[in-house]
């Protein structure tokens, strides 16, 4: 018993300080070329698909609320929106590259990929059924983040290590990590939920269903299960294209209408894109 809640602890801290790490640098080239993504992102829409999707395959959250920060603006399409959700992993990109390295690539390319068809067929529905959307959004980010003139390095350091990365992100990493890695020793003899008495259908179903929440935490423990063998490709593929991590909290501060509007969009995508690759084999 001991010996098993030193190697919890010793797991979830190691991947705590690594995620931390990666959260940061990541971070910190995020805003560092952040006018030049905003470009990209305020242009013609196919080009507006294109870089959200880019942004969203870069692990962690800072792309998916630089995109809604700009969507809550006007600035940027619905379909960039959703184009951005559906490539993004959130925190859990990072224990999958962790935990997974062979792996990760693949489906972050497949996520990315995906947010481009995906955004465009979201404008699409938009404009062909009229769709009423949120208009005079706040803005969720520092003003010194949106502005094209580089920050400063304390000023880095202060909103976006300690205030954003430390206080809002790395304890409930460390939490749900650990709480991921206590679930998995408990039901580590049943792990292979392969031997359950459910099909693969159904698990791509669940995934999707559970991908709902905005939250990285039962994402980290689909995750760790496919990294231990216990479900296939298609499920863990389901789940990363619908959830988001926590980006999309800020826009359902401002409008839960298009929170709704858009997850409906990630679950219709994450079950085609699922489905598919299970019935290829994966």
């Amino acid at each position: 018993m001991i010996e098993a809640i030193v190697n919890i602890l010793t797991m979830t801290v190691k991947i705590t300080v690594i995620v931390f790490l990666m959260m940061a640098v990541i971070e910190y080239l995020q805003l560092r070329y952040q006018p030049t993504m905003r470009r990209g992102l305020t242009g013609r829409r196919w080009i507006q698909y294109v870089v959200a999707a880019a942004l969203g395959v870069v692990p962690g959250c800072a792309g998916a609320f630089f995109v809604v920060s700009l969507y809550m603006r006007g600035l940027t399409s619905f379909g960039a929106l959703a184009a951005v959700l559906i490539a993004t992993s959130g925190d859990g990109a990072f224990v999958l590259l962790t935990e997974t390295p062979q792996t990760a690539p693949l489906l972050f390319a497949i996520c990315g990929l995906a947010g481009v068809p995906v955004g465009f067929v979201a404008d699409a529905l938009v404009d062909k059924f009229n769709i009423k959307l949120c208009e005079h959004c706040e803005p969720q980010l520092h003003d010194e983040d949106m502005a094209a003139s580089p920050f400063s390095l304390s000023h880095f350091v202060r909103e976006h290590v300690y205030h954003h990365i430390i206080r809002q992100h790395l304890l409930s990493l460390f939490l749900w990590l650990l709480g991921a890695f206590v679930v998995l020793q408990l039901i580590q003899p049943y792990m292979d939920v392969r031997g359950l008495p459910v099909s693969n259908v159904v698990l791509v179903v669940i995934a999707a269903g559970i991908g709902i929440l905005p939250e990285s935490g039962a994402h980290l423990l689909f995750v760790l299960l496919f990294a231990e063998g216990a479900i296939p490709f298609s499920v863990l593929l389901a789940i990363s294209i619908v959830q988001d991590g926590h980006g999309l909290i800020p826009l359902l501060s401002a409008s839960v209408r298009d929170s709704l509007y858009v997850k409906a969009v990630n679950v219709a995508a994450g079950l085609v894109i699922g489905l598919a690759a299970l019935g290829l084999g994966y």
